[in-house]
């Protein structure tokens, strides 16, 4: 049986890691994009760096990780303001890496 290409593209797992840029540190955004992530079904990590940023990976199907990636580029947490999300390393993997979505330290 051949799948069809849409078929396909609902099975394909992507992984991508972002950085968001702006005033995201001190306004729940870890807290918000760990509830937000499982919500939608995705798994990784939220972390905050020295720089002031939030940096972070998400993995799950294609139209998840692009709902996250929406989600970190224009929403965030209620008092956050976000400036500029660049996301990087974005590719197909065979497997989900992570059990869930946490915040690291």
């Amino acid at each position: 049986m051949i799948m069809s290409g849409l078929a396909k593209a609902a099975n394909t797992l992507k992984s991508v890691d972002y950085e968001v840029f702006g005033n995201v540190q001190g306004v729940c955004f870890r807290m918000y994009t760990e509830d937000e992530a499982r919500r939608i079904g995705v798994v990784g990590w939220v972390k905050n760096t020295r720089q002031g940023t939030v940096v972070g990976q998400v993995q799950g199907p294609e139209e998840k990780v692009n709902s996250m990636k929406a989600w970190l580029s224009k929403v965030g947490s209620p008092s956050s303001r976000i400036d500029r999300t660049i996301f990087s390393d974005e590719k197909e993997i065979p497997k989900l890496q992570f059990n869930g979505f946490s915040t690291k330290y």
